[in-house]
């Protein structure tokens, strides 16, 4: 587990990850409170999804990133680090000083084709699951669903 970069507001991108070969998470509406989009980009080609938890198409991702996507790589920038997202996003920048927007530019500029939205599901699921973290009372004893290694030596 590493530190994020620097801290980031969670109201407009409250999950955002490096997962399954994309940068892809969930992103509040700027229109409607009740509505997400969850959003994703692949690495290497760059193919880009955006549609609501309802799995409609997002409007304005047509032919090119959306404000939703652009919003994702600039919280992702901020939660892992600008090297890291283009590392894992395999964009080649220009020596200089990284930012989401320098990431979003390039990626852009290769006209990305429109991927599917069918990662969409997943995604928002484990967003969900997050988010049922915090409706827990705060306790020091361990999570059965978040010990993922068994012990390595018993206790006495």
């Amino acid at each position: 587990m590493t530190a994020p970069a620097r801290p980031r507001k969670l109201a407009k991108v409250p999950f955002v990850e490096l997962a399954d070969g994309r940068l892809q998470g969930v992103v509040s509406s700027g229109s409607d409170i009740e509505r997400v989009y969850v959003s994703s980009v692949a690495a290497g080609t760059y193919a880009f999804a955006c549609s609501t938890n309802n799995n409609r198409p997002c409007g304005g991702a047509r032919g090119m990133f959306c404000n939703h996507i652009r919003a994702l790589i600039n919280e992702a920038v901020l939660q892992y680090g600008a090297e890291r997202v283009a590392r894992y996003l395999r964009v080649d920048l220009a020596d200089g000083e990284p930012s989401g927007q320098t990431i979003a530019h390039v990626m852009d500029n290769t006209r990305p084709a429109q991927g599917d939205t069918k990662s969409a599901a997943p995604v928002f699921s484990r967003f969900l699951r997050h988010l049922a973290y915090l409706e827990l009372a705060p306790t020091t004893a361990p999570l059965p669903e978040m010990q993922w290694f068994p012990p390595t030596r018993a206790v006495a």
